[in-house]
């Protein structure tokens, strides 16, 4: 076969493509007033939105048409460059201080946030160890390697400090497990220390005291740590059911801090009422379940677990920063993906959606219709690959196509890349 791989996945395109054009929006909407006022420019924000989808897409491109399985080969240098850019943060004159925390280093056009980057190296890692080794995954000496790196991401990310990145990397840890095939015994052993620290982790900071004190009641003080959750009551309560109108928003006119990033949807609910957000909230449910199927059709395990990580980060993301803005867990910065404002999230995020669909392009399904292309062949010869390929695919693939069905221990097919597995 000349080519191994299928048509794009266009639901879970137009879908991308829909949310990052209504997020630029609501970024110019939310940010304008702040804009103007600080930067004298009320596009500042839209523009460096702009820039982020550009270099975004440009990504999404790349990495679509990219085999996914070189991300396997090169997943210790991946994992390399995660880690030494959460270093980075910490060295003066790279790194970036905002608000009492180090999370940013300086770039040319927009400063990249190295927690952002390490999420998915941590993804593409953990992806390429439980499908080389996913015999062991049953056993608590098997899972130690992704557990070791997931927790010592975990503390790089907490010394910025940045609690909302590293609940997220910590959930995703326990979400990689899960699909990997730990046992529920070894959830205990690493869960129960993990919910001992938390309270340790508060008491050592103040300020997360404070937001935990507010959390529990806003109004104790509605001028200090519980104004933030307050106004993001009054946003997200003044749009009612239909909003009061695109651009309308009164809670962007320097009430409501973060307006364009961490609490965006507090901005969504005021213009565009419950039902914009239910409508936005559809679109993610939809783009999750997408990323779901690809992950069940991968021909691997490593592409599998890959997509299944992808899909898995965007599910917490979304819904860690709804419980945010909705006041249902304590505040935490956390960008809402694809919409809130942040060049570094949109940039990552759009480039794992490039490999959710390079791992779609390579399914069962793609396999499938280049065997029925072949068959269809009018010379005798072509007609004879398209059933030796046929023949192959209905030897990998049973009724169905699940990944799980596909990928038996006993293979040595879980790593590498299709056009490899019928030699």
């Amino acid at each position: 076969m000349k080519r191994s791989h299928g048509k794009i996945d266009v639901v879970l395109l137009s879908v991308v493509i829909g949310l990052v054009g209504f997020g630029v929006l609501m970024v110019y909407s939310a940010s304008m007033y702040n804009a103007q006022v600080n930067y004298n420019n009320q596009y500042y924000f839209m523009f460096k939105q702009l820039v982020g989808a550009a270099f975004g897409f440009a990504a999404m491109i790349g990495l679509m048409f990219l085999d996914y399985h070189v991300l396997y080969k090169l997943r210790y240098i991946i994992l390399g460059v995660s880690v030494v850019l959460l270093v980075l943060v910490f060295i003066p004159g790279v790194g970036v201080e905002n608000y009492g925390a180090r999370r940013w280093i300086n770039l040319p056009f927009f400063t990249l946030q190295a927690s952002e980057v390490a999420k998915f190296g941590f993804i593409i890692f953990a992806a390429s160890y439980m499908a080389k080794y996913h015999k062991k995954m049953t056993t608590f000496r098997g899972i130690l390697p992704v557990v070791a790196v997931g927790l010592g991401i975990c503390v790089l990310i907490i010394l910025e400090p940045n609690m909302s990145i590293t609940i997220c990397v910590g959930l995703l840890m326990f979400l990689m497990l899960f699909m990997g095939g730990a046992r529920i015994k070894h959830f205990f052993i690493i869960g129960i220390p993990a919910l001992a620290a938390v309270p340790i982790l508060i008491l050592i900071e103040p300020y997360r005291l404070n937001r935990l004190m507010a959390f529990l009641n806003p109004w104790a003080s509605p001028l200090e740590e519980g104004y933030q959750l307050i106004q993001s009551f009054y946003s997200l309560g003044s749009g009612g059911l239909f909003g009061l109108g695109l651009f309308k928003s009164r809670q962007k006119y320097l009430f409501l801090p973060f307006s364009e990033s961490d609490f965006i949807l507090s901005i969504i609910g005021e213009e565009l009422g419950l039902f914009g957000c239910i409508l936005l909230m559809g679109a993610y449910i939809l783009l999750i379940a997408r990323a779901v199927r690809i992950a069940q059709r991968a021909t691997d395990r490593f592409g599998c677990y890959l997509a299944g990580g992808i899909a898995g980060i965007i599910a917490i993301q979304v819904l860690v920063n709804i419980a945010v803005v909705t006041g249902s867990i304590p505040p935490t910065g956390l960008p809402l993906p694809f919409i809130s404002a942040g060049s570094s999230s949109l940039i990552v995020f759009l480039g794992s959606i490039g490999i959710l669909m390079s791992v779609a392009r390579r399914s069962h399904k793609s396999v499938e219709c280049l065997a029925a292309q072949h068959e269809r062949r009018r010379s005798h010869r072509d007609r004879r690959i398209g059933k030796k390929v046929q023949n192959v695919v209905s030897k990998a693939v049973t009724p169905g196509g699940g990944a799980g069905q596909v990928a038996a221990p006993a293979q040595v097919f879980d790593a590498v890349a299709p056009e490899e597995n019928t030699g």
